[in-house]
């Protein structure tokens, strides 16, 4: 590690992988936090150190954001990284690939279609291992929406956060992230298409903890009265691609639009995750308005990844 005199000490992580949001205690994630913004704005300090530590990254899924910001986020710390697409466990069994890893690299991050590859990975590797997006979990989109919610309003505690759409992956990761933080979350969803109860029930704990309030509606307009943030995802995510018509037609009444917009507060930001598909989810002038901060966060996946790295490889 680099011996350059830092702002903040780093902490290491607990927990051996970062599988799923909750791996991270309630103080390594405000240290995760303060870390990315002090590596975002001093990003020298940090250059060497992760010097020789080396990344595998797994790909069942094309990414553009998850997999630049990862690869630039450690070559940025010093180390580097290898690449590979494709199924994983097809070939050869699951278990040998990841003992196969984890005697060449430091850490491997997996892109995957089922949360249990993830899991598979993480106990058949004593390198770490982390999500990179899972059928369940985005942890690492979630750090990155939150360092965003912190950038815009100083503090996640008491902001108003409203999902619109599909009770996927990343709603499912927000909703842990936020709730726990004290920000109050809610999720508009088309009847059978909110999120997985179990989370729900996971995420109404910490909120019960942080004071946080949960509103799991079918009503866009309910979820988004108030709201100083609207966040929404594509309607149909990869692998659903035989489900587009139908979804098309269940989530049309979901739209994020500038009338929908209209009943969040005044100054309300938009948020998305990318990719996006304009005038499905979101209307181009809503993407595209002075209060989108998409782009905030696609950058900041780059940061919050280091600030995760540092912590886990440091």
């Amino acid at each position: 590690m680099s011996t350059a005199v830092r702002a903040i000490k780093i902490h290491r992580i607990s927990a051996p992988d970062l599988t799923r949001d909750l791996d991270l205690t309630n103080d390594e994630l405000a240290h995760l936090l303060e870390l990315a913004r002090d590596v975002k704005s001093a990003p020298r300090l940090y250059a060497r150190s992760l010097d020789g530590q080396h990344l595998a990254i797994l790909f069942e899924k094309p990414s553009l954001r998850t997999r630049l910001t990862f690869e630039l986020a450690i070559k940025q710390l010093g180390g580097d990284c290898v690449v590979c697409e494709g199924p994983i466990g097809k070939r050869e069994p699951l278990k040998d690939v990841a003992r196969n890893l984890d005697r060449w690299v430091n850490a491997i991050v997996a892109r995957t279609f089922l949360q249990s590859t993830i899991d598979d990975l993480a106990a058949w590797s004593s390198a770490p291992v982390i999500n990179a997006l899972s059928d369940l979990y985005h942890p690492c989109q979630a750090l990155a929406d939150i360092l965003t919610v912190v950038e815009q309003f100083g503090s996640p505690r008491g902001v108003n956060l409203a999902f619109v759409g599909d009770g996927n992956n990343v709603a499912h990761s927000l909703m842990l992230t936020a709730t726990r933080l004290g920000a109050n979350f809610a999720i508009a969803s088309p009847p059978g298409y909110g999120p997985n109860p179990s989370v729900v029930a996971q995420a109404e704990g910490l909120a019960a903890v942080s004071g946080a309030k949960i509103t799991i509606t079918h009503d866009p307009r309910e979820a988004v009265a108030g709201a100083n943030a609207v966040y929404t995802d594509v309607w149909t995510s990869m692998g659903q691609e035989s489900q587009a018509a139908e979804r098309r037609q269940r989530f049309l009444p979901y739209q994020v639009n500038a009338g929908l917009m209209s009943l969040a507060r005044p100054d309300a930001r938009f948020m998305h995750c990318l990719p996006a598909r304009r005038d499905e989810e979101v209307t181009d002038e809503v993407i595209e308005g002075p209060n989108s901060v998409v782009f905030d966060q696609a950058e900041n996946r780059l940061h919050a990844q280091k600030a995760l790295l540092l912590m886990m490889l440091a």
